[in-house]
């Protein structure tokens, strides 16, 4: 009986081939694609995942003003933001928040779904959101992403 011999393929920073994605955001629920790029940003669609490396791709998120909550979601949730003087505890409702900084939404959510350290934060850098339906990374030469 021959024996099988498959390796393992690791990911490091020579190896990594990003890519630039960008998702329209007319009319999606902001928690449901909000999993998919952070999914995305950490670099989980890969045949080659390591957890240890930032393996992710870019990821530009257009028309993020017109995004959606499902339920009650618009008038009842919360957003928390604390300045560190006394007293300096504000909490805003996502109705609020979604007209005067509509991309501080999927920002906050996609954060809050990648890890909690500095590989985190790096990947975070890999995400951006804009309002309206312009961007400046046509350079790039992003492709839609399909789901």
């Amino acid at each position: 009986m021959s024996k099988l011999h498959f390796t393992t393929r690791h990911a490091n920073a020579d190896t990594v081939e990003r890519k630039w994605y960008v998702v329209d955001g007319t009319n999606l629920t902001v928690g449901r694609i909000s999993s998919r790029i952070a999914h995305v940003l950490r670099g989980k669609n890969k045949p080659y995942f390591t957890p240890h490396v930032d393996c992710g791709d870019y990821v530009i998120v257009v028309n993020a003003d017109k995004m959606v909550f499902t339920g009650n979601k618009m008038e009842e949730k919360g957003y928390q933001t604390v300045s560190g003087y006394p007293g300096g505890q504000k909490t805003a409702i996502a109705k609020d928040v979604m007209k005067r900084h509509p991309e501080r939404i999927v920002e906050h959510a996609v954060r809050g779904m990648l890890p909690k350290n500095r590989l985190g934060r790096r990947m975070f850098r890999k995400l951006f959101v804009y309002a309206g339906a312009e961007h400046p990374h046509g350079a790039q030469k992003p492709e839609a992403f399909t789901f």
